[in-house]
């Protein structure tokens, strides 16, 4: 069994985005870093995180440690996804469909990101809507916990045959 310290070794981090963010008081702004952080293992496990702080070291370390608390598991088949899938988060919406092998990542900017690193290699995909990459990443994570495998669908709808992928 592999314990925590190993696990977090394996884990690799990308930074998708640093934003300046101001709270204005009557004082004056009040200036903070927003930073949105991708972790993955390459090998269908993934998270993602949003941290803010006064500093962006401090920011990036609150957000990958987020990343690596909420990550979530990806039936991988071959190199690309099980089937077609949807994901929305506030006005962004993010279509992935599965790629024959050698298409590579068809994908811009925080999807990219989140597919590198959750070891999908042939996918293409569309962003619709808002272009907010903290929503597009959100909805990234939600279109890949919509993914499923066959063995999955067929114990929820009652099936016995087992099909191996």
């Amino acid at each position: 069994m592999i314990d925590n310290e190993e696990l977090e070794i394996t884990m690799e981090e990308q930074l998708v985005q640093v934003r300046r963010v101001a709270k204005v008081t009557k004082g004056g702004k009040r200036l903070k870093f927003r930073a949105l952080v991708v972790v993955g293992n390459g090998n269908g496990k993934v998270g993602i995180g949003l941290g803010k702080a006064s500093e962006i070291p401090d920011a990036i370390k609150k957000a990958s440690s987020r990343a690596r608390k909420d990550w979530i598991m990806i039936p991988i088949k071959g190199t690309t996804i099980p089937h077609e899938t949807w994901g929305k988060w506030g006005a962004a919406k993010v279509f992935l469909k599965p790629a024959v092998p050698g298409t590579g990542i068809i994908a811009g900017g925080p999807v990219r990101a989140i597919l590198q690193k959750a070891g999908i290699r042939d996918v293409l995909s569309k962003a619709f809507g808002s272009s907010n990459q903290v929503n597009v990443s959100f909805a990234t994570i939600e279109a890949l916990k919509n993914l499923t495998t066959y063995k999955e669908k067929s114990e929820i709808l009652g099936k016995n045959k087992s099909k191996e992928e």
